[in-house]
């Protein structure tokens, strides 16, 4: 195959990533912007500013976000504990879990896209998209470690 070139390999990796993701969301009856939810709240419980911040979203639309997560057991909103008025968003014990699932699906399905690749090749992969990642900011979350999935 010839180059694809460099602005239309990253959409077409970035159409077999996110149907890779839209997989496994749909096996569990989530979106993947349901499944991002839960990648994100694996290790930190931010506020719904952040959340929205992050998921790029209107306050309105993570908060029918998190309505909907909530009704399913999987996320529960907690008081800031330096201020009352911030509400942080956090994981439940059946959330864990289900992140926890979900993770190693997730992983699991993009490292098949990856197969093809060498062990070099991977490798140079993970350290350009790493660059690319902290180059431009791209995770945000408040007070957020680097996550691997989803």
């Amino acid at each position: 195959m010839a180059d694809l070139g460099e602005v239309d390999a990253v959409f077409q990796l970035s159409f077999a990533v996110q149907a890779a993701l839209t997989e496994v969301a749909a096996a569990h009856d989530l979106s993947v912007t349901q499944l991002r939810l839960l990648g994100i709240l694996r290790d930190r419980t931010p506020s719904m500013l952040d959340l929205a911040r992050h998921l790029k979203l209107e306050k309105s639309s993570v908060s029918g976000l998190i309505d909907r997560a909530e009704a399913r057991g999987l996320v529960e909103r907690k008081a800031a504990p330096h201020d009352g008025r911030a509400i942080h968003v956090g994981l439940t014990a059946a959330g864990r879990r289900q992140a926890k699932q979900l993770t190693a699906e997730a992983d699991a399905a993009l490292l098949r896209l990856l197969d093809a690749l060498s062990p070099a090749e991977r490798s140079r992969l993970s350290t350009l998209a790493t660059a690319v990642v902290e180059r431009n900011g791209l995770d945000q979350v408040s007070g957020s470690s680097s996550s691997a999935s989803p």
